[in-house]
Parts: structure tokens; C-alpha cells; sequence
């Protein structure tokens, strides 16, 4: 990352990260963001896309880093820094030391104070381009496993016991070596994390663990890399424009919903939705006191359209009151229902649903899932009622950090969920959604922490993420969040293209088999798309995303510049509409023929561009 394209990050999300510092040794090269080792490359291969150490509390949330000093050397560097936070207080080293064919990290830290720990040690994030590679694991017990990394997303473990993993990715051939613990692997695609990681201490183990102070904590990894082939030439970036055109598949752009606002009544309006927009989702907790001043504030917002009600509950008399309640409170198209402790659709609260909907409300479409992460979705879906009549999951890029690569990073494995997401539903039509920046809640506290629920029947003081500990990030109100959201839900309609199989599936009208579905943020708020002084940039994108919603689908054919995502739609009339993201460092010039027309366009980074052919 260059000084240049680092600064225009800092404007377009409107916040700070330390600037990368670049290290080259040998053939070897990295970036240290902060406390991380990022983006390792042998010879110019990607060899893995993080290596840093993380500290988790008792309910996994991440303890801060900080740095205190950075010593470069020839031959590597030496990272001092202190993780605090959660009550945790630890003085933490690593040591780089580099050779010609070897990269070795060390930490070594130190726990001043005594601190409950579900993990704490080194990880090694593998980059997603490696799926699919031949992978041999050395166990720590003395075998060999040959193996490979998933394709699909992997519900589970794709990696146990090891002590070194082997691996060839573009013509270069790394081992990993690792030492001070057990370690394992998980595919973090499911949480839309861009990377397979590798981790210390195995979950089968029990969690948390108290760590005393004065305890010191040694690990090492050692990567060693050999170039038995050729790299393979890339389409790297050149002068000339890019052509991109697009095909015509038999499926329909998702309706688009937004989520309702969680504030408290005093920061609350209802100024209408954006057109297009097709109703609003409203989740309610019925564990909380608030669920039916909820319901009801979600009806008067939703001004006549559409809700979509997704139930949380502990026992199915809940799901009964819920039903009749919302039944009553005006149009409900769809609604859910999941256990408050597991997060998806359990049966015997799926069979109350469904005796109360028979009645209160025929002619809604019935749905479950999960109300989590497709991580859930993924490892369940087996268990899940068969007679559901559709099939939802939610989505947040920042559930195991927070910088922006990370959010960049998330857009294409949002394709990847959905993709595998559209093979679970089997043929039922998928709701994308919530997506929010944050998470609403935590979904895998172990203490009970996760599920702060408003404690008043009234929303004096709001409800759901509103009353969640870092459910708000204040990049909701950023330029670049219009182009991400663009880019998110181009990529989502990639996926369930690459789910379904491009112009296989029946044109029914209503997406059946693939994403019906997609509902971002809130419409309200510091989550939503606009506040009491206004709509945010992200307004502009749920705008022009609703603008194309039940439209013929238009995907690009074949590769885009990276960093470009593009969607759009075709009319009845045979016009169409096109949406361009730019989540970019450089400007990129595009040329776009369809109907007989050629356009060009140039798009700069976090811009969203839009051609329509009426115009």
C-alpha cells in the first residue's frame, strides 16, 4: 500500500489507522499494520495475508493492542507492544528474523494480572486464493495427513493437531512450522473473513482458561518457501480501458428491505423509506419487555409496506403471543422465528409458528435459518425443519476485527456464503440479511454477555443493538460505506448466480432458488442510513440498488479490475441500469457495451458510478 492510497482510506472512511510500514527482506516482503504482519509474499507470491497475536476474553470478544516501539533491522524487526482491555494486562514481543528461504516470527508475552481467556497466542490468517491447494499436515502426534484447503466454506475444523502445515500456491512451496502449542485450523470465510486461520489451543479443549499473572506465554511459526515454478501472469493494471460486458441471466435482482431503527424514541423519525425500498425488517426479542412497542413504532415507519418480523424466543407460548401480536399490527409478507440461545430455527419453535400463522396469518411466507452468521447456517442446516419455506442468514464483516482491509476484504466472501448459502436452501428462496457493520449481538459469548436486552416495555432507552456494546461504528456515515454497500450487493448477486448456475434456473419471477432478499443496516440512526441531521452517503446506494430491485439480473462475464464490483438490471423494455463500486486505490477507466451502445467510464476510488440506458 502506497503513502497515496493510504491517505485516501483515511478520507473516504472517515477515520485512522496507523500508515503501513513496508519491510523487504530478501525475497520476503511485508507490511506491519499496527501490531499485524500483513500481506507476507515469497518472491512476490502471496505466501499468507496475517500473522499476529490476539488475546480473546471469556466471551471472545478481542483485547486492544498497542504498540510501544518498532526496532528495524536487516535481517527483520522487533515489535514491542501491550494488549489491554477486558482484564487483560500483557507485555508482548514479537521477533522477525529473516533469511533467504526461511521468515520466523516469535512472541513471547508475559500476563500481569490474572485474565480469563478463551485464546491467546499467534495466528496465522491463509489467504482465500489458496482453496482448493493440496495441503499435507504434520500432527503434532507424529502422523501425516494430505488433505486440502476447502472449496466449499467448511462448517467445521478443515485442520486438527498440527505442527506444521505444506502447500504450494503459484508456483511456490511453503511450509509452516509451528511450535508453543497445539494448533488447528478454522475457515473464517463463514464469518466473510478472507482467510482460512490457524490458531493455538484447540477448541475441543475447555474454555475460558485462567491465565495467572506472571505467566509467559513462547510461540513460534516458521514459514519456508521455495519457487519450483514459474509465478503466473496477472492482468495487472495498464493504460487501456477495461471492457466489460455482461450477461443476461434468468433471475431477478433481490428486492431490497431496510432494517428498523433500534434508537430511542427521542432520536427517532419516521420520515418515510426510499423508493424501491421494499418493506422493513423488524427483529423482535421476546425475552425483552420492549418487543411490542418495537412491532409497533416498526409499523408506523414502514408507513403501508411490507414487514418482515423475525421472532426471537425461549419457549413456544412466546412464538404464539409474538404471531398474533404482529398479525395485528398491519402487513406482515415474512416472518421467522430462532432460539434466543442457539440462533437458529429449532423445531418446536418452527411448530408454533407455523400452528399460529396458519391462522393469524395464511398468507405469509414462513422462514428460518439463522439469525446470526452463516457460521451457524453452515454447521446446522441439517437439523433445521425440513418445511421451511425459505431460508435466511445474517451478515457482518467485522466479527474478528475491525480495520478497513477487513471490510474491503469481506465483499467477495460474501459471495462465497451466499454461493454455498443458495446449495443449502435447495431451491427456496434465500433473505440475505441483516447486514450491519457491526454485530447486533454476540452470538458466541460465553457468559452471558451477549444478549443485553432493553429492560424497559417502553424504547426510552431503544432496543436490540442500540443497547449492544459496540454494535455502532461510526463508518456508517462515511463516504466509502456507499461504494461497500454497492459492492456487497453486487457480490451477493454474484454468489447466487455461481450458487444456482448461471441461466440454469427457471425465471419464476420472485427469485425461488436464489437470493429473494437483502436487508442492510437500520433506516434511523448511528446504524442506519441517515440521522436527525441527515441522510448519510449510504443512502445514495440503497437508493440506486432498489432503483434496479426485481429486474432481469445483469452480471458482469468473466473478471472485473480488482476492487470493481458492478450489477445491474434489465427492464421489460429492454433498457437497462448499471451500478459500478470502486473500492479501489486508483482510478480505473471502463468501457461497457450492451444494447448497441458503448459506454466509458471512469470511476475513482470509493465512487459509485451509474449508466443507465434511458439516460
Amino acid at each position: 500500500m502506497t503513502r497515496e492510497s493510504w491517505a485516501a482510506r483515511e478520507r473516504a472512511w472517515g477515520d485512522h489507522e496507523p500508515e503501513p510500514m513496508p519491510f523487504t527482506v530478501g525475497p520476503w516482503r511485508f507490511e506491519l499494520r499496527g501490531d499485524e504482519l500483513a500481506d507476507l509474499t515469497f518472491d512476490g507470491t502471496p505466501v499468507v495475508r496475517s500473522v499476529r497475536a490476539v488475546a480473546r476474553d471469556r466471551d471472545w470478544a478481542t483485547v486492544p493492542a498497542s504498540v510501544e516501539s518498532v526496532g528495524e533491522r536487516d535481517d527483520g524487526l522487533d515489535l514491542k507492544f501491550a494488549l489491554r482491555g477486558l482484564g487483560a494486562d500483557i507485555a508482548a514481543a514479537i521477533v522477525v528474523r529473516a533469511d533467504d528461504a526461511r521468515f520466523a516470527v516469535r512472541l513471547v508475552a508475559t500476563s500481569r494480572v490474572e485474565f480469563l481467556s478463551n485464546r491467546f497466542g499467534l495466528i496465522v490468517l491463509h489467504p482465500p486464493v489458496v482453496a482448493g491447494a493440496d495441503l499435507t499436515i504434520a500432527t503434532a502426534s507424529g502422523g501425516i495427513r494430505n488433505t486440502a484447503f476447502p472449496v466449499e466454506v467448511a462448517p467445521h475444523q478443515p485442520a486438527m493437531d498440527i505442527r506444521s502445515l505444506a502447500w504450494t500456491h503459484d508456483g511456490v512451496v511453503t511450509t509452516a512450522t509451528f511450535a508453543g502449542d497445539v494448533f488447528e485450523m478454522e475457515d473464517q470465510r463463514n464469518w466473510t473473513d478472507a482467510s482460512f486461520k490457524t490458531y493455538s489451543t484447540p477448541l475441543a479443549r475447555p474454555f475460558p482458561v485462567a491465565i495467572p499473572a506472571g505467566a509467559v506465554i513462547e510461540q513460534s511459526v516458521e514459514f519456508e518457501s521455495t519457487r519450483v515454478e514459474q509465478r503466473r501472469v496477472t492482468d495487472a493494471a495498464t493504460g487501456a480501458d477495461r471492457i466489460i460486458e455482461f450477461d443476461e441471466t434468468d433471475h431477478r435482482v433481490p428486492t431490497l428491505t431496510l432494517g428498523a431503527s433500534t434508537v430511542p424514541d427521542a432520536a427517532f423519525s419516521a420520515n418515510g423509506l426510499p423508493a424501491g425500498v421494499a418493506g422493513l425488517l423488524v427483529e423482535l426479542d421476546t425475552r425483552s419487555p420492549s418487543w411490542r412497542a418495537a412491532l409497533d413504532r416498526a409499523a408506523v415507519e414502514a408507513g403501508g409496506l411490507p414487514l418482515d418480523v423475525r421472532i426471537t424466543a425461549d419457549d413456544p407460548a412466546s412464538v404464539h403471543e409474538a404471531v398474533v401480536v404482529a398479525a395485528a399490527s398491519g402487513a406482515v409478507s415474512r416472518i421467522g422465528v430462532f432460539g434466543g440461545r442457539g440462533h437458529v430455527t429449532e423445531p418446536e419453535l418452527w411448530d408454533a409458528l407455523t400452528d399460529a400463522a396458519r391462522t393469524s396469518l395464511p398468507e405469509a411466507e414462513l422462514i428460518g435459518g439463522a439469525r446470526s452468521h452463516f457460521t451457524e447456517l453452515n454447521r446446522q442446516h441439517h437439523e433445521l425443519p425440513a418445511d421451511l419455506q425459505g431460508i435466511t442468514f445474517a451478515m457482518t464483516p467485522q466479527m474478528h476485527a475491525t480495520e478497513r482491509a477487513q471490510l474491503v476484504e469481506s465483499v467477495a466472501m460474501q459471495a462465497t456464503v451466499v454461493r454455498d448459502a443458495v446449495r443449502i436452501a435447495d431451491g427456496r428462496p434465500l433473505h440475505v440479511g441483516p447486514i450491519t457493520l457491526r454485530s447486533r449481538f454476540n452470538a458466541v459469548a460465553t457468559s452471558g454477555g451477549g444478549a443485553r436486552l432493553a429492560t424497559a416495555a417502553a424504547l426510552a432507552e431503544g432496543y436490540g443493538a442500540e443497547v449492544v456494546e459496540g454494535a455502532t461504528d461510526p463508518r456508517q456515515a462515511s463516504v466509502a460505506l456507499e461504494a461497500w454497500t454497492v459492492a456487497s450487493f453486487a457480490a451477493i448477486c454474484a454468489g447466487a448466480v455461481a450458487g444456482a448456475g448461471a441461466g440454469t434456473a427457471t425465471d419464476t419471477g420472485n427469485s425461488t432458488g436464489l437470493v429473494a432478499s437483502v436487508d442492510y443496516f437500520e433506516s434511523v440512526g448511528p446504524r442506519g442510513i441517515r440521522d436527525a441531521a441527515g441522510p448519510f452517503p449510504v443512502a445514495r446506494a440503497i437508493e440506486e440498488i432498489a432503483s434496479i430491485a426485481g429486474t432481469r439480473l445483469l452480471t458482469p462475464r468473466g473478471a472485473t479490475p480488482d476492487g470493481i464490483w458492478i450489477v445491474g438490471g434489465a427492464r421489460p423494455d429492454g433498457s437497462w441500469r448499471v451500478l459500478v463500486a470502486s473500492l479501489a486505490d486508483r482510478t480505473v477507466a471502463l468501457r461497457i457495451p450492451h444494447g448497441g451502445r458503448e459506454r466509458h467510464l471512469i470511476v475513482a476510488p470509493f465512487e459509485v458510478a451509474v449508466l443507465d440506458s434511458q439516460g
